[in-house]
């Protein structure tokens, strides 16, 4: 049986969260860093690719010959 965690609706932004166990001390903040380093990580590779194209090839190359040996 598993555990599902409750959210609770109301968002309570004028008392202190930082003293409840769970609650980031700044709401909304984890998913702005997710966002930011998500970005980061595909305008990373956005670059790579126009500076190697070959890197492309290689990869879906890779993904091709690691994906035909799984039905083995």
């Amino acid at each position: 049986m598993t555990h599902r965690a409750r959210h609770d609706e109301r968002e309570d932004f004028l008392g202190a969260s930082a003293g409840i166990p769970g609650r980031e001390a700044v709401p909304g903040r984890g998913e702005f860093l997710e966002l930011l380093g998500m970005t980061l990580a595909a305008g990373a590779f956005v670059l790579f690719v126009a500076v190697r194209p070959e890197v492309t090839e290689a990869l879906v190359h890779r993904l091709a010959v690691g994906t035909a040996g799984l039905p083995r």
